[in-house]
C-alpha cells in the first residue's frame, strides 16, 4: 500500500509579523516537507499582508500533524488538512 498524501493549507492573516514563526517551525519540520509552494497577492501597488502556504508532507503522519498543530496555535494562522488514502 502506498502512503497517504497529507497536504496542509497555511493561512497567514499577517504576514509580517508572523512569518518568522511559521518559518521558523517549517525549518525545523523541513525533512517532512516534500512540497512547499507560497501564495500571496501582489502587483505594482500591493503586497497582501495575507499569505497561502500549501505544504504536501512525508514522512511519519503523527509528526506531520504535530507540526500542523504547532503552526494552528500561533495567532493568526489557520491550518486545514487534506488526507488522501490510497486503497
Amino acid at each position: 500500500m502506498e502512503e497517504k498524501h497529507i497536504v496542509f493549507g497555511v493561512h497567514i492573516t499577517d504576514r509580517m509579523t508572523k512569518a518568522g514563526a511559521v518559518q521558523e517551525l517549517l525549518t525545523a519540520y523541513g525533512c517532512n516537507i516534500k512540497t512547499r509552494i507560497g501564495l500571496h497577492h501582489v502587483d505594482h501597488n500591493l503586497c497582501s499582508p495575507r499569505g497561502l502556504i500549501l505544504l504536501e508532507m512525508y514522512g511519519d503522519e503523527a509528526t506531520c500533524h504535530e507540526m500542523a498543530d504547532k503552526l494552528a496555535k500561533i495567532e493568526g494562522v489557520d491550518v486545514q488538512k487534506m488526507i488522501f488514502d490510497h486503497p
